[in-house]
């Protein structure tokens, strides 16, 4: 199970990474030029998206990677990473994969209760 939290965590970040790009560049375009808003639509709140571009693919990571050693904490990293990605980005074609492979990847993580080593999440 932790094998499989660090592979969906890692794989999840790298898709957010790409958006998070995405994300950011659109806010930065629509801040240059206003003109594109009017096209292709407006953002509610940029700083919520310059936050999460930069925070849900790292903790996406982070959290993947630390669920070998650090089940509890990289799962909670990755439950939160997908969480902010669901809020800033909303559930769409394009992320829906991210956001499911960090709550999967973190589900998984907290739920390896049983530490493949004999100590404890603590």
């Amino acid at each position: 199970m932790r094998n499989a939290a660090l592979t969906l965590g890692l794989i999840g970040g790298l898709i957010a990474m790409i958006i998070g790009f995405f994300g950011f560049g659109y806010t930065e375009v629509l801040r240059a030029h206003s003109e594109v808003g009017e096209i292709f639509g407006p953002v509610d709140n940029p700083q919520l998206l310059h936050t999460a571009s930069f925070l849900a693919p790292l903790l996406a990571i982070a959290g993947g990677a630390m669920a070998r050693t650090r089940a509890l904490l990289g799962g909670l990293l990755m439950l939160t990473a997908g969480a902010l990605m669901y809020f800033a980005f909303g559930f769409g074609v394009f992320t829906m994969f991210p956001i499911g492979f960090c709550l999967i990847g973190g589900l998984l993580a907290v739920a390896a209760g049983q530490p493949d080593e004999p100590k404890a999440h603590f």
